[in-house]
């Protein structure tokens, strides 16, 4: 048996193959791309559900990477906390948390801290369901019942129509049952799902708009030629074959 290599996707292709994805291409036709199998991309799809993961983004009020170079150069000169401070025009107290996360004042190095704080940044907020257990339990127990997302959300707003913290929108429980990361429903509660589909794909995202399962340069049966009406030749004739019961069959 030829043994195969491990593919690692770079961010590139991550992000070639989310856009095919959202576009409506298939596993496969994407897999294809990359000369291997749909189970190749799958993995990459399947944590999140099929739903894109949102792009990170560094704070406008976060310390850049050449504020921190300089921060580790003031350092390197033996120059106080106030001094640099002023120089970046930035409070003491930022440039104070900066180096006491890092390693402290004789230790800072400005790419290791730039890195860490990127790594540090990486803690998702909880959803509402899973701050709200009550409210998790209650959207489970109509699951069970049969009840899709969108009732469950709209029996929400007409009982509670007053308490924000007791309502939940469909697309929340669409999430939380496709990313089981967050540990709120269980996944047998995908089975309830009218669709039971594991990966949620967009009902708008589909190639059919671009000519995918149409026939090419088709020609209406309307501009068919008046030779066909008269079935002259055979080859203007359809025919079929009928099956019935007791080995009977009928050509029509």
């Amino acid at each position: 048996m030829k043994h195969r290599t491990r593919i690692y996707f770079s961010t590139e292709q991550r992000a070639d193959i989310w856009d095919r994805w959202q576009r409506g291409e298939s596993m496969s036709s994407i897999g294809r791309l990359f000369e291997r199998q749909s189970s190749s991309i799958y993995p990459l799809l399947a944590p999140s559900g099929g739903i894109r993961p949102p792009t990170r983004t560094r704070s406008r009020v976060a310390l850049s990477l050449s504020e921190r170079e300089e921060i580790s150069r003031g350092v390197a000169h033996k120059q106080s906390i106030r001094s640099i401070a002023r120089r970046l025009e930035r409070p003491p107290s930022t440039i104070s948390r900066e180096l006491t996360r890092n390693g402290g004042y004789d230790s800072y190095r400005a790419s290791a801290a730039d890195q860490a704080t990127w790594a540090r940044a990486h803690r998702p907020k909880r959803c509402k369901l899973a701050q709200h257990r009550s409210l998790a339990k209650v959207v489970a127990a109509k699951l069970n019942q049969q009840w899709s997302p969108q009732q469950i959300a709209g029996w929400l707003k007409r009982i509670y129509p007053d308490r924000e913290q007791a309502r939940v929108s469909h697309e929340t429980i669409y999430r939380s049952l496709s990313i089981q990361a967050r540990g709120v429903l269980k996944k047998e509660l995908q089975a309830c799902l009218r669709t039971k589909r594991a990966i949620r794909r967009s009902k708008h995202a589909s190639l059919k708009q671009q000519g995918l399962g149409k026939i090419t340069n088709a020609i209406s049966m309307k501009d068919r030629p008046a030779s066909v009406e008269d079935r002259a030749v055979p080859g203007h004739w359809e025919g079929d074959l009928i099956a019935g019961t007791n080995n009977s069959y009928i050509a029509t």
